[in-house]
């Protein structure tokens, strides 16, 4: 893989045209009583885009999920999330922006005594939507995620894999203008994440919207990095010999900061020691 001469794959969205970025950190800096987690980091997502963010346990991934939904907050900089600056923004007004954002959690976090449809449909829930309205709903972003019989189904008779695509399908049900995905594919087996990824690459190649995914998988980065969507045949396919998703890109962090923000071909041959060592 590391041999590989990849250009971007044919047609692809001109990022540079679309408004601004759904995410933006600026020179973010967090800290929790001691030493920094993250000095000086920026990055932005733009509407279209799906960027993986790699890097090993322990970097502090998950906690720039939670920063952009405004959970925790900088010491330093500003985090933009749909073009509002969050950085200081009180609780209530928080709510309809994260209501904007869909969540897809580590291990899935289902709530083990709800059915399969009740946490799908538990934000609608709590807004008191009609019941027709969340039972069709409900098995719309189910059928999205190939999972329409498990409707009636509760987590425990669930495997790993249908967790995890339950876990999606009620992040989707709002059909939100931007996913999270905390390690989606961790502690699953190689051909159930296979599954999850293929689900991943249909939402951003049929819905087009805007991710970022958090992984400490190559194989993750390099199967959405490679593969595309057909409709047709309903699966995943792999894009031409040496060609990319134009709209899938990387970044890696080390010691709080952003030490690679960039496409798979510029990975592939950085220079930077961490990167390297990672990469092999």
């Amino acid at each position: 893989m590391t041999g590989a001469s990849l250009t971007p794959a044919s047609p692809s969205p001109d990022l540079n045209s679309r408004p601004g970025p759904v995410v933006a950190l600026r020179q973010v800096a967090v800290a929790f009583d001691g030493p920094s987690v993250f000095e000086n980091v920026s990055f932005a997502v733009a509407p279209g885009e799906t960027r993986v963010l790699l890097g090993p346990a322990g970097v502090g991934k998950s906690v720039l999920l939670k920063l952009i939904l405004g959970l925790i907050r900088p010491i330093e900089g500003s985090v933009e999330l749909f073009g509002q600056d969050i950085s200081h923004m009180p609780e209530e007004e928080l709510f309809p922006l994260r209501a904007r954002a869909g969540m897809v959690f580590q291990e899935g976090a289902l709530f083990d005594s709800l059915s399969v449809r009740d946490n799908v449909a538990y934000q609608l829930i709590q807004e008191l939507a009609p019941d027709a309205e969340i039972d069709d709903r409900v098995r719309e972003a189910l059928r999205f995620v190939g999972l329409e019989e498990a409707f009636a189904l509760f987590p425990a008779s669930l495997s790993g894999g249908m967790r995890r695509r339950v876990a999606i399908a009620r992040a989707l049900i709002h059909q939100p203008e931007l996913i999270l995905y905390d390690s989606p594919t961790g502690g699953l087996d190689p051909v159930t994440s296979d599954t999850i990824i293929e689900l991943i690459v249909k939402q951003r190649d049929v819905r087009a919207t805007p991710a970022l995914l958090v992984t400490h998988r190559l194989q993750d980065a390099f199967t959405l990095c490679t593969h595309r969507f057909d409709s047709e045949q309903n699966r995943m396919v792999p894009l031409p010999e040496g060609q990319t998703n134009r709209s899938t890109t990387f970044l890696m962090l080390d010691e709080g900061r952003l030490i690679f923000d960039g496409s798979l071909h510029d990975l592939l041959h950085s220079d930077n020691p961490f990167v390297r060592e990672f990469l092999e």
